[in-house]
């Protein structure tokens, strides 16, 4: 990513393994295959992106408000596309994606670090575009939190995935908003709005957690690494408890294909993103999710602390030693995404 100079980094050094980009509005209808633009996802008309989240060009300059010298780069648009129930339609708009990713990352060179988008309808394309992908130099993959019915992560359906994705070291990315479940429908309104911003959302997540592990998935498969996005952290180390605890009361009367306890597996391949997690924080200071947690601001979303990110920081770890703090802002994400470390950023 960033010359081989040895690189001298602050404590404060700041990775956002969360980040986003607003795709360009005429990105599939111009990109897309001649057979398939007539179905090309449209976006809707906007009359002002934040600076940096369409052109690359503007990027670097949203990053020094913000003093964060690399970013994880999620998309926005193309998270809805996990829905596209047509495995040809998707594979073609992931790959339209993937494509300008790489072309979006390389024009800030050394400090973007693109997600590809991973159709998994057909396992041997799945594989296929990840190593592309890895070829490009895009990191990791991101697949639908929520599969279709029929191919749930339950099944043997993405064994040869998880194990290509393994060799390759590609983490696999799990982002809300994506696949089968609440988001597939219209948003509610009113009241109800809030059911999926918290309760949906959080249900989403412990469901497909579950299915990792208990059905064995982080087990057969040592070397995954799976990375929980913008879900939030302060839920976790209470389920883990719990799912501790019934694991060992129930083992003997119902035993699980796990050789360990649910928790050892969050510990050894499980990572999660957090924005602006008072709860979950404090659960850190306790000595839970230190090399677990992953700081990000999920720019340019509704969501993002930029450009106070310093400010929403200071207030939330100013009290953890600077080992706990590097873990948190910048260090899991190097290692996880095998990064090499850009110069620092400073906030202007």
């Amino acid at each position: 990513m960033a010359a081989s100079d040895p690189v001298e980094i602050e404590p404060d050094y700041l990775i956002s393994s969360d980040s986003h980009v607003l795709e360009p509005t005429d990105l599939w209808s111009s990109r897309l295959p001649a057979k398939l633009r007539d179905r090309a996802p449209q976006l809707p008309i906007r009359r002002e992106d934040k600076p940096g989240a369409t052109d690359p060009r503007d990027r670097l300059a949203a990053m020094k408000r913000d003093g964060v010298s690399m970013e994880v780069l999620f998309p926005t648009y193309a998270l809805l596309q996990y829905g596209i129930e047509d495995p040809a339609l998707q594979e073609a708009c992931f790959r339209v994606y993937n494509d300008w990713i790489a072309e979006y990352s390389e024009a800030t060179p050394g400090r973007l670090v693109g997600i590809p988008c991973i159709s998994t309808y057909n396992i041997d394309h799945a594989i296929a575009e990840l190593g592309r992908c890895k070829a490009m130099g895009l990191k990791g993959a991101q697949t639908w939190h929520i599969p279709p019915s029929g191919i749930e992560y339950t099944s043997d359906h993405y064994e040869p995935f998880w194990a290509a994705a393994a060799e390759m070291e590609m983490p696999i990315n799990l982002h809300i908003l994506t696949g089968f479940s609440y988001t597939k429908m219209a948003r509610p309104k009113g009241v109800e709005h809030y059911r999926g911003s918290v309760e949906l959302k959080l249900h989403d997540a412990i469901r497909i957690l579950f299915d990792f592990i208990f059905y064995g998935v982080l087990d057969r498969h040592p070397k995954m690494k799976l990375v929980l996005v913008e879900f939030e952290i302060g839920w976790l180390p209470w389920l883990l408890q719990q799912w501790d605890y019934y694991a060992n009361r129930f083992h003997d009367v119902n035993p699980i294909p796990i050789q360990y306890k649910p928790s050892e597996y969050f510990n050894r391949q499980i990572f999660a993103s957090f924005i602006n997690d008072k709860v979950g924080t404090t659960m850190i200071a306790s000595g839970w999710g230190v090399d677990n947690c992953m700081w990000s601001n999920d720019f340019p979303h509704g969501n993002t602390s930029w450009p106070n990110s310093r400010e929403v920081i200071s207030r939330d770890l100013a009290h953890f030693n600077v080992t706990t703090r590097e873990r948190l802002l910048h260090k899991t994400a190097a290692e996880l995404y095998n990064l090499e470390l850009a110069p620092p950023i400073h906030r202007i």
